[in-house]
């Protein structure tokens, strides 16, 4: 992965457009501190907060812990910290989605919380499957907002040349794709055929798309948060539909071309039927 220091992602963009303004912030002349971050989380308007309410800041990370209240998701619930190791991108960009996606990323760690707490108490060895889609969306996630069902139909069915290239035109019109994992952030800088993500899916209505971009990501945000909250469906990987990233219109220049979609190793097809 890229090793140097640069918050400047227009190169990347638009994959990076999402947390673009978050990182204008990080203009810092080497890898940013737990200070420094904690610098940018105050001059926010609204302060990001856990599902406890209490305000967030980041700590260096310590040896892993064996007590519940010292694991890296209690002591966020718990106590409003959050982990973090100077020198790399991967914590880098979880700092940018919680900057971003701050709601969203507050009832990721609850719903880890509760599952975590409900494993040790039932003495179970294993993750469960909530554990495990919880941990997809955060790494991994890409979000999806749509005003047209059709072509949440044609995502879902992994028809990716009808979607992406002979309904290119509508894709552009009526849907949006926006990064959200941080595991999946830190390798599309450098991006290869086979990255993936998974993502949730959205219908938002059609004059979501003029919105700037912050009032999408606040009300994405917003959406990402309601449906992890919801305790009548839990959250499944089979929810999180995988995206080959570098077919998305504008993702990619070789997209250009309609024959880079034949590349049935990459764009694979679905396995099972809806």
């Amino acid at each position: 992965m890229t090793a140097h220091w640069n918050p400047d992602f227009t190169e990347h963009a638009p994959p990076f457009a999402a947390i673009q303004t978050a990182a204008q912030l990080l203009k810092v002349p080497a890898w940013p501190s737990c200070s420094e971050l904690n610098c940018v989380l105050a001059q926010r308007t609204i302060q990001v907060r856990n599902a406890s309410g209490q305000a967030l800041r980041f700590v260096d990370q310590t040896p892993k812990a064996t007590p519940l209240a010292e694991k890296y998701e209690a002591r966020i619930f718990l106590r409003g910290e959050i982990a973090y190791r100077t020198g790399g991108w991967h914590d880098v960009f979880n700092a940018l989605a919680w900057m971003t996606f701050p709601r969203a990323k507050a009832a990721l760690n609850a719903s880890h919380f509760r599952a975590l707490k409900h494993q040790q108490a039932s003495g179970a060895a294993n993750r469960t499957p909530l554990q495990d889609a919880l941990t997809l969306l955060d790494e991994s996630g890409v979000i999806v907002a749509m005003s047209a069902a059709d072509l949440g139909e044609l995502l879902r069915a992994h028809a990716w040349k009808e979607l992406f290239w002979r309904r290119r035109a509508a894709v552009s019109a009526h849907m949006r794709f926006y990064l959200f994992g941080h595991g999946l952030a830190e390798k599309m800088l450098e991006p290869f055929t086979g990255i993936t993500g998974r993502s949730l899916i959205f219908v938002t209505p059609q004059d979501f798309f003029a919105l700037p971009l912050a009032d999408q990501l606040a009300t994405l945000d917003k959406l990402i948060a309601a449906r992890l909250a919801s305790a009548r469906e839990p959250l499944t990987s089979g929810e999180l539909t995988p995206v080959p990233l570098l077919g998305i219109p504008g993702w990619c220049a070789a997209n250009e071309d309609a024959r880079y979609y034949d590349n049935t190793a990459y764009f694979r097809p679905r396995r099972f039927p809806l």
